[in-house]
């Protein structure tokens, strides 16, 4: 499998929340548990590490979807911040919670994909 085609493979089942080894098996035990060993092939998913680039992301994403737009609105300077805050909070807050564990699974594919350990294709003279 070349390279591009296993990142694309990895992001795709990491957004899935499948393992990215054999896209069956669940990634996750819980809301964001990494499962350490894949119930279907046994893979080690434990082994990647996502540490803050979830998050990093997730509130990169949400602050272009949400809060970018936002500043669009006029009512975003006229409303007193009570109300904006009470608008636009639940808002922020749902669609991170929402986003948050498909980008972890994401960046989990990604790591599988970028792993060096990992098998690759024989080269040929």
């Amino acid at each position: 499998m070349s390279g591009e085609n296993r990142i694309l493979r990895g992001l795709k089942l990491g957004l899935q929340r499948k393992c990215p080894n054999c896209g069956q098996g669940h990634l996750f035990q819980g809301y964001l548990k990494v499962r350490p060993t894949c119930d279907v092939c046994g893979h080690e998913n434990g082994a990647y590490r996502a540490d803050d680039a979830p998050p990093y992301f997730t509130i990169l994403i949400v602050g272009h979807l949400i809060v970018a737009p936002l500043l669009a609105f006029g009512f975003i300077t006229s409303w007193p911040a009570e109300r904006v805050l009470a608008v636009t909070l639940p808002a922020l807050v749902i669609l991170t919670l929402l986003i948050l564990p498909l980008v972890k699974g994401a960046v989990l594919g990604f790591s599988w994909a970028a792993d060096a350990s990992a098998p690759t294709e024989p080269t040929r003279p």
